[in-house]
């Protein structure tokens, strides 16, 4: 087992798994203190560094994991827009326990060696995401998540116009996403659900079904929010694939002409520029598209 210990935090290697805990230390941010303790699967790992700078002068050391894409509901959810010290993922260390962090990391990349963990995105969440119930509330509202329905309650701050059509509660069956942005510079931040049926969206100050982040202190842990939804949504690869398997053989007496031969053979040349068009935008995998390339040459 790889341990180290610091005021940021504690990380623990078993082998199986990272074990990261939050430290106590009064710099840690709020969003790591209230996700609490995170236990990651080493099949959810796609690397991990050991990063030296500087930060005001000072040499800054930093060890970082980076997730395989789609494991982590919460990175999914924020889009990779967590500021740098609400990251779980990043562990400061001390100059006096470089040795021991090269060790940790040392530690870990063998066993993703030995277990042959493969890098490439995966199919299904392999982390929880936040534990429910779970409320927070910022900006102009409160957003609070039993695991089944959103609840929002507007505050004295809420525009009137969306105030006034009351609190919202939507059932998770009803939500088709939801993005989280944080506020920079003079632009607002928002917590967003997009539901089913609900029309083009008004912008975040106006939308019954947003909470508008201003940046303040607790704005952040709206992210927790985001990343609970985003846990019990269906996994972004089970986007709906287009039907593009090979097309059924016509009746004998629907054949073209023997004259319609060419035209016949323009249309199977179009369908496969159409096949790589959806591979190269990444609609088809690799291997949908093999399959379906396939169907189309044995026709011609």
């Amino acid at each position: 087992m790889a341990e180290i210990i610091q005021k940021d935090g504690t990380w623990a290697f078993d082998a199986d798994a990272l074990r990261l805990t939050p430290g106590r230390d009064k710099n840690v941010s709020l969003l790591r203190r209230t996700l609490g303790e995170l236990v990651v699967p080493l099949g959810a790992l796609a690397g991990v560094s050991f990063e030296q700078g500087k930060k005001s002068g000072r040499l800054r050391l930093r060890l970082r994991l980076r997730l395989r894409d789609g494991a982590d509901p919460l990175l999914h959810a924020t889009g990779g827009r967590l500021a740098e010290p609400d990251d779980p993922y990043q562990l400061t260390v001390e100059s006096d326990r470089y040795g021991v962090a090269e060790y940790f990391v040392d530690e870990v990349r063998n066993a993703l060696l030995l277990d042959r963990v493969p890098a490439d995105p995966v199919t299904e969440y392999l982390l929880p995401g936040p534990s429910v119930p779970l409320s927070v509330s910022a900006g102009d509202g409160t957003a609070s998540f039993d695991g089944e329905h959103v609840r929002l309650e507007w505050n004295w701050k809420t525009e009137d116009a969306k105030a006034a059509a009351g609190a919202r509660s939507l059932a998770v069956a009803a939500i088709e996403g939801v993005e989280w942005q944080p506020a920079a510079g003079l632009e607002n931040g928002h917590l967003r659900f997009t539901v089913r049926g609900a029309g083009t969206k008004a912008p975040p100050k106006y939308d019954p079904n947003a909470v508008e982040l201003w940046g303040f202190k607790k704005d952040p842990l709206m992210a927790l929010v985001a990343a609970a939804v985003q846990a019990r949504l269906p996994h972004p690869s089970a986007a709906a694939v287009p039907d593009v398997g090979p097309e059924p053989p016509e009746a004998p007496e629907q054949r073209p002409a023997p004259a319609a031969g060419e035209d016949d053979h323009d249309a199977l040349l179009r369908r496969l520029r159409e096949l790589g068009d959806l591979h190269r935008t990444g609609v088809l995998t690799d291997e949908e598209f093999a399959v379906a390339k396939r169907a189309v040459l044995k026709r011609m």
